[in-house]
C-alpha cells in the first residue's frame, strides 16, 4: 500500500472520530517525501484534509523517506533516532513536529 492511501486512511479514522483534533489549532504540516514529493496535513476546523503539492506557510516541514512516513503512521517510528540520524528532519517549530506525532498515535489504535 503506498504510503499516501496508508495517509487517507488514517485521515478517514480522524474525521470520523474527531474527538482528539475538534480542539486543535488550525495548522498546515508539510511532509517532504522523497519518493512521493510533499503533501499537507491540514487541521481546519476540526478535519483533517490531505493536499498533495507544497504549502504557502506551513506550521512545520518534516522531511522524510516514504518508508520512514508510512512507519510514523503505524506508531513504529521512533521520532527521536530518526531525528539525530538523520533519517527525519525538521523545519520550523519541532514542537509543532512532537504534536502531529502525538495526534496520529491517537488514532493508530483506533
Amino acid at each position: 500500500m503506498s504510503v499516501l492511501l496508508e495517509l487517507e486512511e488514517m485521515t478517514d479514522k480522524m474525521n470520523n472520530q474527531p474527538e482528539y483534533i475538534v480542539n486543535e489549532k488550525n495548522r498546515v504540516f508539510q511532509v517532504d517525501l522523497k519518493e512521493s514529493g510533499p503533501i499537507q496535513i491540514v487541521l481546519c476546523d476540526g478535519k483533517v484534509s490531505v493536499i498533495e503539492g507544497e504549502a504557502d506557510d506551513p506550521a512545520v516541514k518534516l522531511r522524510m523517506s516514504d518508508s520512514h512516513f508510512s512507519s510514523l503512521l503505524k506508531g513504529d517510528l521512533n521520532t527521536t533516532v530518526a531525528f539525530m540520524t538523520g533519517g527525519l528532519k525538521v523545519e520550523g517549530n519541532v514542537g509543532l513536529a512532537l504534536k502531529l506525532q502525538e495526534i496520529l498515535k491517537k488514532y493508530q489504535s483506533l
